[in-house]
């Protein structure tokens, strides 16, 4: 399959609600389809989407295009988005709604790196800059990478898989994903459920690469920030590390935990409960009919946030 699919759109949209005269950001423009909706949804609403793929924001051209000037892309990290409303004058958000993960688009495109299903350079880079997953493999000692590959992983053979890297790049660096995919599946059992030996491994790398588990921290305390009173937050994750970020996240902003953010310790000091309200207790899983059409959604997970009226 290629091509974007936005997932769990319906949740998204009823969750949100869009309403006109309102102003909404959505932090990972993609292939634009949740912001296509917003604003068909909204005919006269506001949206910002941000995006730190330069590809993503050229190829969203069209689409601000045929809704000027309701539609503004900002390219950019959404952790940062705090400072980058407000140089566009923006310092409150009706809604935000974040799309974790990597794109359809970066899976599907060989020449970035995402992905081990065809054999391409080994980068992982969203912004196209920095360092590569190939300068990770091919320089961080051992102890590091094993590091990463299992707690960004979960990966339970990250010391024999990361010995067997250092072992091998001494003789020639990684240069491709199908090099390094082919070694990892050579040092793990094959997985009973049929998930691909190298996918947690991979998986690792580009959390890594792109410090994605940071950046989800950092945006979800700025988005908190920027919502008005009765404002709402949207997130939709793929996989446990993401999900469990959003969860305790959630739970603490509501009143219904402890501890913060290791990246933004002081950001819910004071507005713990009762600020915000959990809108999903449980998080909302994609229905049969969506996983049946689009089986990257399978491992999706839905959870959201309100600001409370009476909220400072």
């Amino acid at each position: 399959m290629t091509g974007h699919l936005p997932v769990m759109l319906a949740e998204v949209l009823a969750t949100l609600a869009p309403r006109d005269d309102a102003t909404y950001l959505d932090c990972t423009f993609g292939g634009g389809g949740y912001a296509a909706a917003f604003l068909d949804a909204a005919p006269h609403c506001t949206l910002y989407a941000m995006d730190r793929d330069p590809d993503a924001i050229a190829r969203g051209a069209g689409l601000v295009a045929r809704h000027a000037p309701r539609l503004h892309l900002i390219k950019g990290r959404f952790g940062d988005m705090l400072d980058l409303l407000a140089a566009r004058g923006v310092t409150a958000l009706d809604g935000v709604v974040m799309d974790l993960g990597v794109s359809s688009f970066q899976l599907d495109e060989a020449g970035r790196g995402f992905s081990f299903r065809a054999d391409g350079p080994l980068d992982m880079r969203m912004e196209k800059q920095g360092p590569s997953a190939a300068d990770l493999v091919n320089t961080l000692p051992e102890a590091e990478l094993a590091d990463i590959l299992f707690r960004l992983g979960e990966e339970r053979f990250s010391r024999r898989i990361a010995k067997a890297i250092v072992a091998r790049r001494a003789e020639q660096p990684f240069a491709t994903t199908g090099d390094l995919a082919a070694l990892v599946r050579s040092k793990v059992p094959r997985d009973p459920s049929g998930i691909d030996g190298a996918t947690r491994s991979f998986q690792a790398l580009r959390l890594a690469v792109n410090d994605e588990l940071g950046e989800v921290e950092r945006g979800l305390a700025a988005a908190a920030r920027l919502l008005a009173p009765g404002g709402r937050l949207v997130v939709v994750a793929f996989h446990s590390l993401e999900d469990r970020i959003a969860k305790r996240f959630m739970a603490e902003a509501a009143g219904r935990g402890t501890g913060a953010s290791r990246h933004d310790p002081g950001a819910l000091a004071a507005r713990r409960a009762p600020g915000f309200r959990l809108l999903t207790p449980r998080a909302l899983r994609p229905a049969e009919a969506e996983t049946a059409h689009n089986p990257r959604a399978r491992s999706a997970r839905l959870r959201a946030l309100e600001r409370l009226e009476e909220a400072a």
